[in-house]
């Protein structure tokens, strides 16, 4: 889950991480009372979870409260790819003497936090990785210890920090470490922290991805997000608990288990078709869960053919099996179906299902049904 840039430098600035001062407009009359009340130069920010906001005229300074209306009138509404613009951002703006990139992400590889800095602020951080990576300094925060003070100077001396900056920036990334944890976070990062022209250190922008597996434990973040965000076949599946990512294939999986979801996927591509979803209807789910996922897949135009895939454990296949049926029976649909049921009940399962009136192909094996699957979208394409 993704935050807005108001609501990431909102959480930064509770660990002491500077933020110019500013408020969030819905009008633009809104954004000239916050411009009038700051009595300064504003920059004015479309909020949308997007990148590219400035290059698609989303971020504009103005001069005057005047000027903030106006501006504000313009980019509200706008369309910055795909997604409408309903709230911009009122800042004081920074005169930017330098700028520097701070992030923190989860290295899986290490199994610690990275704390990268770079001097390179302002620029995507996948584009200095890519062309200039020595420019792209990283420390890793010890799991009980944390970012520890002489890691964050390393940062500091490792992008050419002036000594005088120093031991702010080293509060600053503690700060953002601390944001990191104490969120769940998958990514947070300042991008760019700037040397303005006082002298000091300010985060002019930010932006924090949250781990949705750990939304139950902040619920006061889970109610941060943008109903943007996700497709509306994204939020049907996530109220009803189930783990779906709409892809761009004609395939549609319905599995138990994220790792199966994934070979699974993997094996269709690999008998030439394309999956069309992730979906992963978890352990345990009953007919009703089963019934929800199919309608979800079956809503999308482009599905030529479903694929599912259930290894019963917790998940019984007769149950699914009976959610299935519940689904034929709501659905007028004709896109032909291929079901792999092993497991517990599976005999049960496939018996359901050979007795009812729908036209299913039951298949064996793995492979048997991505290739029955990617046979039957074929011939849906050609009918």
């Amino acid at each position: 889950m993704k935050l807005h840039e108001y609501q990431s430098k909102r959480i930064f600035a509770k660990y002491g991480i500077p933020i110019p001062n500013g408020d969030v407009a819905t009008t633009p009359a809104e954004a000239r009372t916050i411009a009038q009340r700051l009595g300064k130069r504003v920059v004015i920010k479309s909020q949308v979870l997007v990148g590219g906001r400035g290059k698609a005229g989303g971020i504009k300074v103005a001069d005057t409260p005047d000027d903030a209306e106006s501006v504000a009138d313009k980019i509200l509404g706008m369309d910055i790819k795909g997604l409408i613009v309903n709230k911009v951002l009122v800042d004081e703006a920074a005169d930017i003497k330098s700028e520097i990139y701070l992030g923190a992400v989860l290295d899986r590889a290490a199994r610690k936090i990275a704390i990268m800095a770079s001097s390179e602020g302002g620029v995507e951080i996948e584009e200095v990785a890519a062309q200039t990576p020595e420019k792209i300094i990283t420390v890793h925060a010890h799991p009980f210890l944390g970012l520890l003070d002489y890691q964050a100077r390393n940062l500091a001396y490792g992008i050419g920090l002036p000594k005088e900056h120093i031991n702010t920036f080293i509060k600053i990334a503690q700060g953002l470490y601390r944001a990191f944890v104490d969120t769940d976070a998958s990514l947070a990062e300042i991008n760019p922290l700037v040397v303005n022209g006082a002298g000091q250190l300010e985060a002019v922008d930010g932006k924090i991805v949250l781990d949705d597996s750990a939304l139950f434990r902040h619920a006061d973040l889970a109610d941060m997000r943008d109903p943007q965000e996700e497709d509306d076949a994204e939020r049907e599946a996530r109220e009803a608990g189930l783990s779906f990512i709409n892809l761009d294939g004609e395939i549609g999986c319905m599995v138990n288990g994220a790792g199966l979801a994934m070979t699974t996927m993997d094996i269709v591509t690999l008998f030439g078709g394309s999956a069309a979803n992730f979906l992963d209807i978890g352990g345990g789910a009953q007919a009703d869960k089963v019934a929800q996922a199919l309608r979800i897949i079956l809503a999308d135009d482009r599905v030529k053919a479903v694929l599912v895939n259930i290894f019963g454990g917790i998940t019984r296949c007769d149950e699914v099996a009976r959610g299935l049926l519940e689904a034929f029976a709501t659905l007028n649909t004709d896109v032909p179906f291929v079901v792999r049921l092993v497991g517990t009940n599976e005999e049960e399962g496939r018996q359901i299902l050979a007795e009812s009136e729908f036209n299913v192909t039951p298949a064996t094996s793995l492979a048997d049904a991505a290739e029955k699957a990617v046979a039957a979208a074929k011939n849906k394409n050609l009918s």
